[in-house]
């Protein structure tokens, strides 16, 4: 049996093992009455902290997602590290805010996600679906499905709301694999954190000057779409600044894509592995997709985890937590959490009930997108077994470096 003793989350190299490894780590973690406490990555760029606790039970990470005033996003960041000023200009959107700004920046989006806005964008997502399965039956094939499927249709959809134009596209996807990449070498250099810093505020740097452009432009002639709304919203006398903006956009373009992208990839590659519940889907698809979407999230859990931090001394259930300390919500193993969920490493599209975390836990941070991602979801898997129904992956998926993403690279595919 695995000691915990023997666990390094932080570690790199952790999140190189193959998965059964991780997920036999987070069994010990889970079994382990006290919390465990990791050293923080020693990142060069600023002072090593003090470390971080690690929540892997399905209680504690709704605990304390529940309690945003006892453990808080805005103090230091969701990152494991403290962000410096620098990187905190580009990614210090709402996801790393507190009420009351964090109730106001999301007031004013949410009002923009007007019910005729979310229908364009539910209109678009099946054009969107059917366009990329022409292309694909038009080619010759095979291919790589993230490239060719899952990763054109949600930065598709996200360029379209927001009004950037298709020649901007490919920009906005290497930006968002740059800052998610992670340890990721192909993406940003290893063991170089200067460099990797600067290429992170140089790719936060090229989404908020595209924002902003585009933003001058609707502020003087609006059109219908996201970007307009959200220069001209204007919620009891309060607009979103060009610094707010450009934050949001950053947080919606990556958050939108990489999670959106990474479920659609990972959904064939379960359903290729797993062809009884491929089955159980096509045989009723309209009855059972909402399950089988919530499952994908489920088992995926697309981010890893967030950071929180505690405002005060308190207690997180049974467990004594001092002011400052930093803990980390590993949604991945919450939602295997064996007390929460029946034989948690199958893949089950009937599982019933599922409350997973996937979209994070309950309180002002759940996923704003998470309807707009279901959506994307569904509509894709729908087109796909309905143009191709015999679309398999064929070979294993090249997967992501990274502690916080569960990416796939590329993922061969086979009609």
């Amino acid at each position: 049996m695995l000691k915990v003793d023997d666990i390094n989350l932080t570690d790199p190299d952790f999140w190189r093992l193959p998965l059964e490894h991780r997920n036999e780590a987070f069994k010990a973690l889970r079994r382990e009455p006290r919390l465990v406490h990791f050293e923080e990555p020693d990142v060069k760029i600023v002072p090593q902290g003090p470390g971080y606790y690690a929540l892997t039970r399905h209680a504690e990470v709704q605990e304390a997602s529940r309690r945003p005033q006892d453990f808080c996003s805005g103090r230091g960041a969701i990152s494991i590290p403290d962000m410096p000023g620098e990187l905190n200009e580009y990614f210090g959107s709402m996801i790393n805010m507190d009420d009351p700004r964090h109730a106001k920046i999301r007031r004013i989006v949410s009002r923009a996600f007007s019910p005729r806005m979310i229908q364009q964008f539910e209109d678009k997502v099946q054009q969107v679906a059917a366009d990329l399965t022409a292309r694909v039956k038009a080619g010759e094939g095979t291919g790589d499905f993230v490239a060719d499927i899952a990763a054109r249709l949600p930065l598709r959809i996200i360029c379209d709301m927001m009004g950037i134009s298709p020649d901007h596209h490919r920009t906005v996807l290497d930006a968002t694999n740059v800052i998610l990449a992670g340890n990721d070498p192909e993406f940003l250099p290893a063991d170089d954190f200067e460099r990797a810093a600067l290429a992170l505020m140089e790719a936060g740097q090229t989404l908020k000057d595209l924002v902003e452009e585009l933003a001058r432009h609707r502020r003087a002639e609006p059109t219908d779409d996201l970007t307009s709304a959200l220069v001209n919203a204007n919620i009891d006398g309060e607009s979103l600044t060009d610094q707010e903006l450009g934050s949001f956009f950053i947080l919606l373009v990556v958050a939108g894509n990489e999670t959106t992208r990474n479920a659609i990839a990972h959904g064939l590659d379960l359903f290729t592995r797993h062809p009884d519940q491929r089955a159980l889907l096509v045989d009723d698809f309209e009855g059972r997709i909402a399950g089988a979407v919530e499952e994908i999230v489920r088992y995926v859990s697309p981010v890893i985890w967030m950071r929180r931090t505690a405002t005060r001394d308190t207690t997180l259930l049974d467990h004594e937590i001092k002011e400052g300390d930093k803990l980390l919500l590993y949604y991945w193993s919450a939602n295997r959490d064996e007390t929460v969920f029946t034989d948690p490493e199958r893949f089950d599209i009937l599982r019933d009930p599922n409350p997973h975390v996937g979209f994070g836990g309950p309180g002002p941070h759940f996923c704003l997108g998470a309807h707009l991602a279901r959506r994307e979801i569904t509509v894709m898997f729908r087109e796909l077994l309905r143009s191709m129904p015999d679309i398999r992956a064929d070979g294993e998926p090249d997967r992501l470096e990274s502690s916080f993403i569960n990416g796939i690279k590329r993922l061969p595919y086979t009609l």
